[in-house]
């Protein structure tokens, strides 16, 4: 979202970027562009979600806008009843298939509840993207409603810089939540004896934490907590490998495109990778991992190989190398210009 804002703060538009503050958060940077945090009574639940668009309502309610962006479905009540009552255009932001979550599809009325949502969204909305082509197809063959794609992709800084670490280790990077592929990668590393790195905190960190021990990988397995987003690439450019293979939890899994994907390209990182209809498309293209399941004998076989196959590793270092030219954010924020341009022209 920093990274949209950024975007059409360039473009001309005058920016406030909505969220919420939580007991953890740390301090916001200054930007250039207004930043907003409302510390809400519920982290989590129902009453967090009947309390975040109460919240988003009221500020919409009085605050001076000409259009506004609601990301996911769970800001899409505030937004949908702001449009109706101040007039003005919505465009719906899908980071992923809400209703195809684990945690949401795994309990059907919930699911049927957000399913509804999501239905009238898409009856109501002045333009639409997402974060990928396998979402847009889904969401434009059941609605017969246009949805452009905006890749998460990084900023692209020069040459990738990296720098890989004498003693070889697969990173992870991201949330330690469930469907991360993270308790199969944990049994890959102790059939290979290799080293893994895992950057971030999540719903799995104390489970994951407690099996490294119960399985005596000390040794083997390191827990870098909480980096913040402008030290991430330090991790990255010094790994061997990267890890994104989720499992497949549903639709919502099955559709993805994680962002680390296009963050490993961009430090030069050869990774093992979902075979999954996005990334089966985008390897095509270039060769920057392979494509696997998210078990674990089949972790180990490919995290073998690349470990120790440096012809390979090469090939895939160097598809990294021309993918991260191509694989960038000044493309991806050239195509929200023109999906923006056409809900609010900038003035002349």
């Amino acid at each position: 979202m920093s990274r949209m804002a950024q975007a059409w703060t360039e473009q001309g538009y005058a920016i406030a970027l909505l969220g919420r503050r939580r007991r953890q958060s740390s301090a916001l940077g200054t930007k250039p562009y207004r930043q907003v945090r409302m510390r809400l009574l519920f982290e989590s639940g129902k009453l967090f979600y009947v309390e975040l668009n109460l919240r988003l309502f009221v500020y919409g309610l009085f605050a001076s806008y000409d259009a506004l962006c609601g990301v996911d479905l769970d800001t899409a009540p505030a937004a949908m009843a702001l449009k109706r009552l101040r007039n003005k255009p919505y465009v719906y932001d899908a980071h992923e298939l809400f209703p195809h979550v684990p945690e949401v599809s795994r309990r059907p009325r919930i699911q049927a509840f957000w399913q509804s949502v999501q239905d009238r969204v898409f009856r109501r909305f002045d333009a639409a993207y997402t974060v990928g082509s396998a979402i847009a197809d889904y969401f434009e063959e059941m609605y017969d409603r246009p949805v452009g794609v905006v890749r998460n992709a990084p900023i692209r800084i020069g040459e990738p810089s990296y720098e890989p670490d004498p003693d070889r280790f697969v990173l992870y990077q991201g949330a330690l939540n469930e469907g991360r592929g993270l308790e199969p990668l944990l049994e890959a590393v102790q059939l290979t004896g290799s080293k893994l790195v895992l950057v971030g905190e999540g719903d799995l960190s104390a489970r994951l934490r407690q099996q490294v021990a119960n399985r005596e990988l000390g040794s083997q397995v390191s827990f870098a907590g909480f980096v913040r987003p402008e030290d991430l690439p330090a991790w990255t450019r010094k790994a061997y490998v990267g890890f994104n293979v989720s499992e497949n939890l549903g639709l919502s899994y099955y559709l993805s495109l994680n962002n680390k994907f296009f963050d490993y390209v961009q430090a030069g990182l050869p990774s093992l990778i979902n075979d999954f209809p996005e990334y089966q498309s985008l390897v095509a293209e270039y060769e920057v991992g392979v494509l696997l399941d998210a078990q674990p004998h089949q972790i180990a076989v490919q995290l073998k190989r690349v470990m120790n196959d440096d012809a390979f590793h090469a090939h895939m270092h160097q598809e990294c190398v021309k993918a991260a030219k191509e694989w960038v954010w000044a493309r991806e924020s050239q195509k929200l210009g023109e999906i923006w341009s056409q809900v609010l022209p900038l003035p002349k």
